[in-house]
């Protein structure tokens, strides 16, 4: 059975007798016939494969695609995010400098204005008005709110007044200040000489409608004999711009001062509190001893600025001496007043007003020689300094006239 199977399985001619040849023909030709169907089944099988991979191929790519695609997406949008966030931080970059710039001018504008008020010779008015409105009181139960009251009133008025006056000088010395003080708003720049104008004027007229609403006669007084005294000092008109001559510059400024610091808010405060005016021993102590003061702060403050007079011709006592002279000579001065000082003490008739205002005064007297003897007088802002130390003496001074009984 078997090779019953095996045999059909052949060919028939092989088992009809031909011959070899023929045998050997029709099996080369069945063998080449089937290498034929191998080979095309190979190629066909090459072709699925080849289909296969293709396929294969694009389901990468197309998957490849749509990642690239999410990646794309994923790309842009963080893109996008990043974007944004930069214009965000562009805009607050650019607010930023736009809020500091608006914070420094103003800044500046409020450092300007502090070099052009001079603060320092308000606050020695303040103390001067406060110390003198006192001596018009008798006893503790006047300090009442109308005394506190009639004192702003009288401050109020004179800060626009020293406004004017301080600006009207550096209106008239605009261009020695440029030599002198360079940092002062006018000389610098940083206020246009119409602007000054503006202000100062405006101060002025400010400060006599202050006045004229408050009604006091002696703050009015007080106000137009400072108007007087300083404008006739800086104002360069004729018959006036005292500031060329040493004795008219010295005068004006002990009246205007000893009017604003000592006479004005007295009489001022006797007219608030509704009291008769008289001079207590107090305010005569005041007029001698501030006024060589006053004198003294008006030499004194030409030291400093001996190069820019010199320049602008005016021959002021620096000029004309030298500063070494002047400066001992204001230190001489201040001396001497601190010998009246202690002389009206000595002879005052209360026990600790004789032991306070003799003390407290030889002891100022010890310091002021100190202080002088450490003065470089080579030096500009050595020179500054010690100016700046006998407003602080003014200070004192106003104060320790309290004592003077």
């Amino acid at each position: 059975m078997a090779f019953r199977l095996l045999g059909s399985s052949f060919p028939s001619h092989i088992t009809t007798g031909r011959s070899c040849w023929e045998s050997k023909k029709y099996t080369h030709n069945y063998y080449s016939s089937g290498s034929l169907v191998t080979k095309a089944l190979l190629n066909k099988n090459e072709k699925l494969s080849k289909e296969y991979n293709l396929k294969t191929s694009l389901k990468h790519k197309s998957r490849d695609i749509f990642e690239r695609g999410s990646t794309i997406t994923t790309c842009e949008k963080h893109d996008e995010k990043k974007y944004l966030m930069n214009v965000t931080q562009s805009s607050h970059d650019e607010a930023e400098p736009h809020s500091k710039t608006i914070f420094n001018s103003i800044i500046h504008a409020l450092d300007a204005f502090r070099k052009f008020s001079r603060f320092y010779a308000f606050i020695a008015m303040i103390v001067g008005s406060f110390s003198s409105s006192l001596l018009a009181v008798d006893n503790l139960s006047e300090l009442s709110p109308t005394f506190f009251n009639g004192f702003l009133q009288y401050v109020a008025a004179f800060f626009f007044m020293h406004m004017y006056i301080v600006g009207v000088n550096q209106l008239a010395d605009l261009e020695i200040d440029k030599i002198n003080k360079p940092y002062l708003p006018l000389a610098s720049g940083d206020f246009s000489f119409r602007n000054g104008v503006i202000i100062v004027t405006s101060f002025l007229l400010t400060s006599f409608g202050v006045g004229w609403m408050i009604g006091s006669k002696p703050l009015i007084w007080a106000l137009f004999g400072s108007f007087f005294f300083m404008s006739a000092y800086s104002v360069d008109l004729p018959l006036l711009r005292w500031k060329k001559s040493t004795i008219l510059s010295v005068m004006a400024n002990i009246f205007s001062m000893l009017i604003s610091f000592n006479f004005g808010p007295f009489f001022h405060m006797k007219t608030v509190l509704n009291k008769a005016a008289i001079f207590p021993r107090s305010l005569v102590f005041a007029t001698a001893v501030m006024g060589i003061f006053y004198g003294i702060i008006t030499l004194a403050k030409d030291i400093p600025d001996i190069e820019g007079d010199k320049k602008a011709g005016l021959q002021t006592l620096p000029v004309r001496l030298g500063p070494k002279k002047v400066f001992w000579f204001c230190v001489c001065l201040l001396e001497m007043a601190y010998g009246v000082a202690i002389m009206i003490g000595a002879s005052s008739p209360f026990l600790w007003s004789k032991i306070f205002v003799v003390l407290s005064h030889a002891i100022m007297g010890l310091f002021v020689w100190y202080r002088a003897s450490l003065v470089d007088l080579s030096s500009t802002d050595s020179l500054q300094a010690f100016y700046m130390v006998i407003f602080k003496l003014v200070y004192a001074e106003n104060i320790l006239m309290l004592f003077v009984r």
